[in-house]
């Protein structure tokens, strides 16, 4: 993450916290660190770091509830298993000497 990303900033603190759902470092019902606490370790403005939850709100991922932080929703367990899927799919391509950027062209491909 960082300023000389071409993403804004707000979308990649969103990643980080969908990288984090996927590979199940937090789970549905585990509450995320406060969004003052976050912009303080990333370095980033306070709003950056609430546009990120509200974009991560609409995508169901989580619910932000005043008073009580942002908590990760049961439907961030989908994301988790499409993780799984995700690694097999890359150790597959890794077997037959696919590389890593034929793979996500093929997977732009399929889903264009």
């Amino acid at each position: 993450m960082g300023a000389q990303s071409d993403r804004p900033l707000f979308e990649q603190v969103a990643a980080s916290v969908r990288a984090a759902i996927a590979a199940g470092r937090v789970r549905p019902g585990d509450r995320l660190p406060p969004a003052r606490e976050i912009a303080a370790g990333l370095g980033v403005n306070l709003h950056t770091v609430l546009h990120a939850f509200q974009e991560l709100r609409d995508e169901g991922l989580i619910e932000v509830r005043r008073g009580r932080g942002a908590i990760v929703t049961a439907a961030a367990a989908s994301l988790a298993d499409l993780h799984a899927d995700v690694e097999a799919l890359v150790a597959r391509a890794r077997r037959l000497g696919i590389t890593p950027d034929t793979l996500a062209a093929l997977i732009k491909e399929t889903s264009a």
